[in-house]
Protein backbone atom coordinates (compact mmCIF):
# COMPACT_ATOMS: atom_id res chain seq x y z
CA UNK A 1 0.00 0.00 0.00
CA UNK A 2 3.05 2.24 -0.36
CA UNK A 3 3.61 4.84 -3.05
CA UNK A 4 2.19 8.13 -4.18
CA UNK A 5 -0.10 9.05 -7.02
CA UNK A 6 2.56 8.42 -9.67
CA UNK A 7 3.98 5.24 -8.13
CA UNK A 8 4.06 2.03 -10.11
CA UNK A 9 1.29 -0.37 -9.15
CA UNK A 10 1.29 -4.12 -8.63
CA UNK A 11 -2.07 -5.79 -8.06
CA UNK A 12 -2.02 -9.27 -6.55
CA UNK A 13 -4.81 -11.43 -7.95
CA UNK A 14 -5.99 -14.54 -6.10
CA UNK A 15 -9.05 -16.78 -6.13
CA UNK A 16 -10.10 -16.00 -2.55
CA UNK A 17 -8.84 -13.87 0.28
CA UNK A 18 -8.31 -14.56 3.07
CA UNK A 19 -7.73 -18.29 2.83
CA UNK A 20 -6.30 -20.19 5.78
CA UNK A 21 -4.31 -22.65 3.66
CA UNK A 22 -2.64 -19.82 1.72
CA UNK A 23 -0.78 -18.08 4.51
CA UNK A 24 2.28 -18.00 2.24
CA UNK A 25 0.54 -15.50 -0.07
CA UNK A 26 -0.31 -13.22 2.83
CA UNK A 27 3.30 -13.30 4.03
CA UNK A 28 4.52 -12.47 0.55
CA UNK A 29 2.16 -9.52 0.15
CA UNK A 30 3.13 -8.11 3.54
CA UNK A 31 6.84 -8.42 2.80
CA UNK A 32 6.53 -7.00 -0.71
CA UNK A 33 4.49 -4.09 0.60
CA UNK A 34 7.36 -3.14 2.88
CA UNK A 35 9.76 -3.00 -0.04
CA UNK A 36 8.27 -0.19 -2.17
CA UNK A 37 8.54 1.92 -4.27
CA UNK A 38 5.20 0.78 -5.64
CA UNK A 39 1.59 0.82 -4.68
CA UNK A 40 0.40 -2.68 -3.88
CA UNK A 41 -3.19 -3.70 -4.48
CA UNK A 42 -5.10 -6.91 -3.82
CA UNK A 43 -7.86 -8.42 -5.95
CA UNK A 44 -9.82 -11.65 -5.70
CA UNK A 45 -12.38 -13.49 -7.79
CA UNK A 46 -14.61 -15.40 -5.41
CA UNK A 47 -15.95 -14.99 -1.91
CA UNK A 48 -13.78 -16.49 0.82
CA UNK A 49 -15.33 -18.79 3.44
CA UNK A 50 -12.57 -17.86 5.90
CA UNK A 51 -12.65 -14.96 8.33
CA UNK A 52 -9.73 -12.52 8.36
CA UNK A 53 -9.45 -13.18 12.08
CA UNK A 54 -8.09 -16.65 11.27
CA UNK A 55 -4.84 -14.91 10.42
CA UNK A 56 -4.67 -11.59 12.21
CA UNK A 57 -2.42 -9.95 9.61
CA UNK A 58 -5.06 -10.53 6.91
CA UNK A 59 -7.35 -7.93 8.45
CA UNK A 60 -5.36 -4.95 7.18
CA UNK A 61 -5.75 -6.17 3.59
CA UNK A 62 -9.48 -6.80 3.61
CA UNK A 63 -10.04 -3.04 3.59
CA UNK A 64 -8.27 -2.64 0.23
CA UNK A 65 -9.40 -5.93 -1.30
CA UNK A 66 -11.27 -5.55 -4.60
CA UNK A 67 -13.73 -8.36 -5.31
CA UNK A 68 -16.35 -7.63 -7.98
CA UNK A 69 -20.00 -7.79 -7.05
CA UNK A 70 -22.90 -8.06 -9.46
CA UNK A 71 -22.89 -4.32 -10.23
CA UNK A 72 -19.16 -4.26 -10.96
CA UNK A 73 -19.48 -7.34 -13.15
CA UNK A 74 -22.29 -5.70 -15.13
CA UNK A 75 -20.31 -2.50 -15.59
CA UNK A 76 -17.22 -4.48 -16.54
CA UNK A 77 -18.94 -6.45 -19.29
CA UNK A 78 -20.72 -3.33 -20.58
CA UNK A 79 -17.37 -1.53 -20.71
CA UNK A 80 -15.72 -4.44 -22.54
CA UNK A 81 -18.54 -4.72 -25.07
CA UNK A 82 -18.40 -0.98 -25.80
CA UNK A 83 -14.66 -0.35 -25.63
CA UNK A 84 -13.06 -3.74 -26.41
CA UNK A 85 -15.67 -5.73 -28.39
CA UNK A 86 -13.18 -7.51 -30.64
CA UNK A 87 -10.88 -8.42 -27.76
CA UNK A 88 -13.82 -9.66 -25.67
CA UNK A 89 -15.08 -11.83 -28.54
CA UNK A 90 -11.60 -13.31 -29.00
CA UNK A 91 -11.27 -14.00 -25.27
CA UNK A 92 -14.61 -15.79 -25.10
CA UNK A 93 -13.81 -17.82 -28.22
CA UNK A 94 -10.47 -18.99 -26.81
CA UNK A 95 -11.91 -19.79 -23.39
CA UNK A 96 -14.93 -21.68 -24.74
CA UNK A 97 -12.81 -23.67 -27.19
CA UNK A 98 -10.30 -24.61 -24.46
CA UNK A 99 -13.00 -25.79 -22.03
CA UNK A 100 -15.58 -27.24 -24.40
CA UNK A 101 -14.95 -30.85 -23.33
CA UNK A 102 -15.31 -30.04 -19.63
CA UNK A 103 -18.68 -28.29 -19.15
CA UNK A 104 -18.26 -27.84 -15.40
CA UNK A 105 -14.96 -26.03 -15.86
CA UNK A 106 -16.39 -24.07 -18.79
CA UNK A 107 -19.05 -22.46 -16.58
CA UNK A 108 -16.45 -21.47 -14.00
CA UNK A 109 -14.12 -20.16 -16.71
CA UNK A 110 -16.82 -17.97 -18.28
CA UNK A 111 -17.69 -16.60 -14.83
CA UNK A 112 -13.99 -15.82 -14.40
CA UNK A 113 -14.02 -13.89 -17.68
CA UNK A 114 -16.92 -11.78 -16.41
CA UNK A 115 -15.16 -11.16 -13.10
CA UNK A 116 -11.94 -10.33 -14.92
CA UNK A 117 -13.75 -7.80 -17.09
CA UNK A 118 -14.71 -5.93 -13.92
CA UNK A 119 -11.07 -5.88 -12.81
CA UNK A 120 -9.92 -4.89 -16.31
CA UNK A 121 -12.30 -1.93 -16.38
CA UNK A 122 -10.80 -0.62 -13.14
CA UNK A 123 -7.22 -1.17 -14.30
CA UNK A 124 -7.61 0.17 -17.83
CA UNK A 125 -6.96 3.78 -16.84
CA UNK A 126 -4.38 3.08 -14.12
CA UNK A 127 -0.94 4.23 -15.18
CA UNK A 128 1.92 1.79 -14.63
CA UNK A 129 -0.34 -1.07 -13.51
CA UNK A 130 0.51 -4.72 -13.67
CA UNK A 131 -0.85 -7.95 -12.16
CA UNK A 132 0.83 -10.75 -10.27
CA UNK A 133 -1.48 -13.78 -10.01
CA UNK A 134 -1.10 -16.71 -7.64
CA UNK A 135 -1.99 -20.10 -9.13
CA UNK A 136 -2.03 -20.83 -12.84
CA UNK A 137 -5.75 -21.68 -13.00
CA UNK A 138 -8.50 -19.07 -12.55
CA UNK A 139 -6.39 -16.20 -11.13
CA UNK A 140 -3.99 -16.40 -14.07
CA UNK A 141 -6.90 -16.81 -16.48
CA UNK A 142 -8.28 -13.55 -15.06
CA UNK A 143 -4.86 -11.88 -15.40
CA UNK A 144 -4.70 -13.05 -19.03
CA UNK A 145 -8.19 -11.61 -19.66
CA UNK A 146 -7.13 -8.27 -18.14
CA UNK A 147 -4.11 -8.31 -20.43
CA UNK A 148 -6.29 -8.96 -23.48
CA UNK A 149 -8.96 -6.39 -22.55
CA UNK A 150 -6.96 -3.62 -20.88
CA UNK A 151 -3.36 -4.24 -21.92
CA UNK A 152 -2.34 -4.82 -18.29
CA UNK A 153 0.94 -6.72 -18.13
CA UNK A 154 1.12 -9.75 -15.85
CA UNK A 155 3.13 -12.59 -14.42
CA UNK A 156 2.10 -15.45 -12.16
CA UNK A 157 3.23 -17.98 -9.59
CA UNK A 158 2.40 -21.66 -10.22
CA UNK A 159 2.18 -24.05 -7.28
CA UNK A 160 0.73 -27.58 -7.43
CA UNK A 161 -2.81 -28.53 -8.55
CA UNK A 162 -2.60 -25.76 -11.15
CA UNK A 163 0.17 -27.76 -12.85
CA UNK A 164 -0.55 -31.38 -11.96
CA UNK A 165 -4.35 -31.50 -12.34
CA UNK A 166 -5.56 -28.70 -14.59
CA UNK A 167 -3.27 -27.25 -17.28
CA UNK A 168 -6.07 -25.76 -19.36
CA UNK A 169 -4.76 -22.83 -21.46
CA UNK A 170 -1.37 -23.06 -19.73
CA UNK A 171 0.46 -22.47 -23.01
CA UNK A 172 -1.47 -19.26 -23.75
CA UNK A 173 -1.15 -18.03 -20.17
CA UNK A 174 2.60 -18.60 -20.16
CA UNK A 175 3.23 -17.30 -23.67
CA UNK A 176 1.66 -13.89 -22.94
CA UNK A 177 3.07 -13.50 -19.43
CA UNK A 178 6.15 -11.39 -18.75
CA UNK A 179 7.48 -14.10 -16.44
CA UNK A 180 6.46 -17.23 -14.56
CA UNK A 181 7.48 -17.98 -10.99
CA UNK A 182 7.18 -21.37 -9.36
CA UNK A 183 8.01 -22.86 -5.98
CA UNK A 184 10.35 -25.75 -6.80
CA UNK A 185 12.93 -26.98 -9.28
CA UNK A 186 10.60 -29.91 -9.98
CA UNK A 187 7.94 -27.45 -11.15
CA UNK A 188 10.43 -25.36 -13.10
CA UNK A 189 11.44 -28.36 -15.20
CA UNK A 190 7.79 -29.16 -15.84
CA UNK A 191 6.96 -25.59 -16.89
CA UNK A 192 9.98 -25.28 -19.16
CA UNK A 193 8.77 -28.36 -21.04
CA UNK A 194 5.46 -26.69 -22.00
CA UNK A 195 5.59 -26.23 -25.80
CA UNK A 196 5.44 -22.76 -27.28
CA UNK A 197 6.55 -20.93 -24.15
CA UNK A 198 10.34 -20.93 -24.44
CA UNK A 199 10.49 -17.11 -24.58
CA UNK A 200 8.87 -16.73 -21.16
CA UNK A 201 11.40 -16.93 -18.32
CA UNK A 202 10.60 -19.35 -15.50
CA UNK A 203 12.17 -18.63 -12.13
CA UNK A 204 12.08 -20.50 -8.80
CA UNK A 205 11.09 -18.38 -5.80
CA UNK A 206 10.31 -20.36 -2.68
CA UNK A 207 7.41 -19.50 -0.40
CA UNK A 208 9.50 -18.21 2.47
CA UNK A 209 8.82 -17.82 6.16
CA UNK A 210 9.94 -15.26 8.71
CA UNK A 211 12.54 -17.45 10.37
CA UNK A 212 12.76 -15.09 13.35
CA UNK A 213 9.18 -15.99 14.27
CA UNK A 214 9.90 -19.73 14.24
CA UNK A 215 12.15 -20.33 17.21
CA UNK A 216 14.58 -23.19 16.79
CA UNK A 217 14.68 -25.58 19.74
CA UNK A 218 16.93 -28.62 19.73
CA UNK A 219 14.82 -31.51 20.91
CA UNK A 220 15.26 -35.16 21.71
CA UNK A 221 12.43 -37.55 21.04
CA UNK A 222 11.55 -39.03 24.46
CA UNK A 223 12.93 -42.51 25.13
CA UNK A 224 9.76 -43.50 26.98
CA UNK A 225 6.16 -42.37 27.13
CA UNK A 226 4.08 -40.66 24.44
CA UNK A 227 5.67 -39.12 21.35
CA UNK A 228 3.81 -36.00 20.19
CA UNK A 229 3.59 -36.10 16.41
CA UNK A 230 2.09 -33.28 14.36
CA UNK A 231 0.69 -33.20 10.83
CA UNK A 232 -0.44 -29.88 9.31
CA UNK A 233 -2.36 -30.57 6.11
CA UNK A 234 -5.80 -30.13 4.63
CA UNK A 235 -7.90 -33.28 4.91
CA UNK A 236 -7.73 -34.21 1.25
CA UNK A 237 -6.67 -37.39 -0.53
CA UNK A 238 -3.28 -36.20 -1.75
CA UNK A 239 -2.13 -35.42 1.79
CA UNK A 240 -2.00 -39.16 2.52
CA UNK A 241 -3.65 -39.35 5.95
CA UNK A 242 -5.00 -42.83 5.21
CA UNK A 243 -1.44 -44.11 4.66
CA UNK A 244 -0.29 -42.43 7.86
CA UNK A 245 -3.04 -44.08 9.90
CA UNK A 246 -2.11 -47.48 8.50
CA UNK A 247 1.59 -46.86 9.19
CA UNK A 248 0.88 -46.02 12.84
CA UNK A 249 -1.46 -48.99 13.18
CA UNK A 250 1.33 -51.34 12.02
CA UNK A 251 3.18 -50.43 15.20
CA UNK A 252 6.69 -50.96 16.44
CA UNK A 253 8.54 -50.06 19.65
CA UNK A 254 8.62 -46.37 18.77
CA UNK A 255 5.58 -46.07 16.52
CA UNK A 256 3.37 -47.56 19.22
CA UNK A 257 4.09 -44.49 21.37
CA UNK A 258 3.06 -41.92 18.74
CA UNK A 259 0.10 -39.70 19.54
CA UNK A 260 -0.89 -37.66 16.50
CA UNK A 261 -2.34 -34.15 16.25
CA UNK A 262 -3.92 -33.30 12.89
CA UNK A 263 -4.24 -29.61 11.97
CA UNK A 264 -6.45 -28.85 8.99
CA UNK A 265 -9.91 -29.49 7.69
CA UNK A 266 -11.43 -30.69 4.48
CA UNK A 267 -13.87 -33.01 2.73
CA UNK A 268 -12.37 -36.23 4.12
CA UNK A 269 -12.72 -35.37 7.78
CA UNK A 270 -15.71 -37.59 8.58
CA UNK A 271 -14.21 -40.53 6.72
CA UNK A 272 -10.85 -40.13 8.42
CA UNK A 273 -12.48 -40.01 11.86
CA UNK A 274 -14.16 -43.34 11.06
CA UNK A 275 -10.92 -44.74 9.68
CA UNK A 276 -9.01 -43.85 12.84
CA UNK A 277 -11.56 -45.86 14.80
CA UNK A 278 -11.33 -48.78 12.39
CA UNK A 279 -7.57 -48.88 12.89
CA UNK A 280 -7.96 -48.75 16.67
CA UNK A 281 -6.34 -45.31 16.84
CA UNK A 282 -9.30 -43.34 18.15
CA UNK A 283 -7.60 -42.42 21.41
CA UNK A 284 -4.27 -41.56 19.76
CA UNK A 285 -5.37 -39.13 17.04
CA UNK A 286 -6.80 -35.67 17.65
CA UNK A 287 -8.54 -33.75 14.86
CA UNK A 288 -7.83 -30.10 15.69
CA UNK A 289 -9.37 -28.48 12.61
CA UNK A 290 -8.08 -25.19 11.23
CA UNK A 291 -5.62 -23.25 13.33
CA UNK A 292 -4.09 -19.79 12.96
CA UNK A 293 -0.44 -19.32 12.14
CA UNK A 294 0.26 -18.41 15.77
CA UNK A 295 -1.47 -21.55 17.03
CA UNK A 296 0.48 -23.71 14.59
CA UNK A 297 3.73 -22.23 15.88
CA UNK A 298 2.73 -23.19 19.41
CA UNK A 299 1.98 -26.74 18.33
CA UNK A 300 5.33 -26.95 16.54
CA UNK A 301 7.09 -25.71 19.66
CA UNK A 302 5.65 -28.66 21.62
CA UNK A 303 5.94 -31.36 18.93
CA UNK A 304 8.48 -34.18 19.04
CA UNK A 305 7.98 -35.18 15.42
CA UNK A 306 6.44 -33.80 12.23
CA UNK A 307 5.03 -36.02 9.51
CA UNK A 308 3.54 -35.24 6.11
CA UNK A 309 2.62 -38.48 4.28
CA UNK A 310 1.88 -36.99 0.85
CA UNK A 311 0.76 -39.16 -2.08
CA UNK A 312 -0.43 -38.70 -5.66
CA UNK A 313 -4.23 -38.63 -5.68
CA UNK A 314 -6.35 -40.39 -8.29
CA UNK A 315 -6.91 -37.10 -10.14
CA UNK A 316 -3.16 -36.40 -10.27
CA UNK A 317 -3.10 -33.88 -7.44
CA UNK A 318 0.06 -33.82 -5.34
CA UNK A 319 2.21 -31.47 -3.32
CA UNK A 320 4.16 -28.57 -4.72
CA UNK A 321 6.61 -27.74 -1.97
CA UNK A 322 4.71 -27.74 1.36
CA UNK A 323 5.29 -24.68 3.52
CA UNK A 324 4.29 -26.76 6.54
CA UNK A 325 7.52 -28.71 6.18
CA UNK A 326 9.53 -25.50 6.01
CA UNK A 327 7.92 -24.30 9.24
CA UNK A 328 8.58 -27.61 10.98
CA UNK A 329 12.26 -27.67 10.04
CA UNK A 330 12.64 -24.03 11.07
CA UNK A 331 11.54 -25.01 14.58
CA UNK A 332 13.89 -27.98 14.73
CA UNK A 333 11.13 -30.60 14.64
CA UNK A 334 12.38 -33.90 13.17
CA UNK A 335 10.55 -34.42 9.88
CA UNK A 336 9.31 -37.43 7.95
CA UNK A 337 7.67 -37.08 4.55
CA UNK A 338 7.60 -38.78 1.14
CA UNK A 339 9.78 -38.59 -1.97
CA UNK A 340 7.34 -36.64 -4.12
CA UNK A 341 7.54 -33.57 -6.41
CA UNK A 342 9.30 -30.71 -4.59
CA UNK A 343 9.33 -32.34 -1.13
CA UNK A 344 12.94 -33.65 -1.47
CA UNK A 345 14.08 -30.05 -1.98
CA UNK A 346 13.23 -29.28 1.66
CA UNK A 347 13.28 -32.72 3.33
CA UNK A 348 16.52 -33.94 1.83
CA UNK A 349 16.59 -37.65 2.56
CA UNK A 350 19.16 -38.57 5.24
CA UNK A 351 20.24 -34.90 5.44
CA UNK A 352 17.34 -32.83 6.81
CA UNK A 353 14.85 -35.62 7.44
CA UNK A 354 13.72 -39.02 6.22
CA UNK A 355 11.64 -39.78 3.14
CA UNK A 356 9.32 -42.72 2.61
CA UNK A 357 7.90 -44.12 -0.59
CA UNK A 358 4.62 -42.32 -1.40
CA UNK A 359 1.59 -44.47 -0.64
CA UNK A 360 3.63 -47.20 1.07
CA UNK A 361 2.49 -47.57 4.69
CA UNK A 362 5.32 -49.97 5.48
CA UNK A 363 7.95 -47.57 4.20
CA UNK A 364 6.38 -44.72 6.18
CA UNK A 365 6.24 -46.86 9.34
CA UNK A 366 9.94 -47.68 8.95
CA UNK A 367 10.86 -43.99 8.52
CA UNK A 368 8.88 -43.09 11.66
CA UNK A 369 10.42 -45.93 13.64
CA UNK A 370 13.92 -44.99 12.57
CA UNK A 371 13.36 -41.33 13.43
CA UNK A 372 12.38 -42.35 16.95
CA UNK A 373 15.24 -44.85 17.37
CA UNK A 374 18.14 -42.99 15.70
CA UNK A 375 18.62 -40.28 18.32
CA UNK A 376 21.92 -38.83 17.08
CA UNK A 377 20.95 -38.98 13.41
CA UNK A 378 17.62 -37.35 14.12
CA UNK A 379 19.26 -34.52 16.07
CA UNK A 380 21.77 -33.92 13.26
CA UNK A 381 19.08 -33.87 10.58
CA UNK A 382 17.01 -31.39 12.60
CA UNK A 383 20.01 -29.02 12.89
CA UNK A 384 20.70 -29.29 9.18
CA UNK A 385 17.02 -28.69 8.48
CA UNK A 386 17.06 -25.36 10.30
CA UNK A 387 20.22 -24.40 8.41
CA UNK A 388 18.59 -25.23 5.05
CA UNK A 389 15.56 -23.10 5.90
CA UNK A 390 17.75 -20.14 6.88
CA UNK A 391 19.76 -20.41 3.66
CA UNK A 392 16.99 -21.00 1.14
CA UNK A 393 13.56 -20.26 2.65
CA UNK A 394 14.01 -17.07 4.66
CA UNK A 395 11.15 -14.73 3.75
CA UNK A 396 13.26 -11.63 3.20
CA UNK A 397 15.64 -13.46 0.88
CA UNK A 398 12.74 -15.04 -1.03
CA UNK A 399 11.02 -11.67 -1.42
CA UNK A 400 14.32 -10.18 -2.64
CA UNK A 401 14.30 -12.79 -5.40
CA UNK A 402 10.64 -12.05 -6.10
CA UNK A 403 11.40 -8.35 -6.40
CA UNK A 404 14.24 -9.09 -8.79
CA UNK A 405 11.80 -10.93 -11.06
CA UNK A 406 8.65 -8.81 -10.72
CA UNK A 407 10.28 -5.38 -10.57
CA UNK A 408 12.90 -6.37 -13.11
CA UNK A 409 10.30 -7.21 -15.71
CA UNK A 410 8.07 -4.34 -14.67
CA UNK A 411 10.80 -1.72 -14.80
CA UNK A 412 11.12 -1.79 -18.56
CA UNK A 413 7.37 -1.48 -18.99
CA UNK A 414 7.15 1.34 -16.47
CA UNK A 415 10.06 3.21 -18.07
CA UNK A 416 8.40 2.89 -21.46
CA UNK A 417 5.22 4.34 -19.98
CA UNK A 418 3.11 1.27 -20.67
CA UNK A 419 -0.39 1.67 -19.26
CA UNK A 420 -3.52 -0.47 -19.22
Amino acid sequence: MNGGADAARIDYLVSRFPKTSETFILREIDALDRRGPWELGLRSLFRSPDSPTVHESAARWTGVLRRPGVVNMTFGMSWAMRRRPRALADVLAVVIRAHTRRPGLLVRAVVTVVLAAAHARELADVTNARIHAHFATYPTLAAWVCHRLAGTRYGFTAHAHDLYVDRTMLTAKMAEADYVITVSEFNRRLLESVPGTSETPVRVVHCGIDTARYSYRPRVIPSAGPIRALCVASLEAYKGHRVLFEAIARGGPGVDRIELDLVGDGPLRAGLVRLSRDFGLDGRIRFLGQRSERQVRRLLADADLFVLPSVVAVDGQMEGLPVALVEALACGVPAVSTALSGVPEIVVDEVTGLLATPGDAGSLRDALERTVADVRGTERRARDGRRLVEEHFDLDACVDRLVDVVAGHARGAWQRGVTG
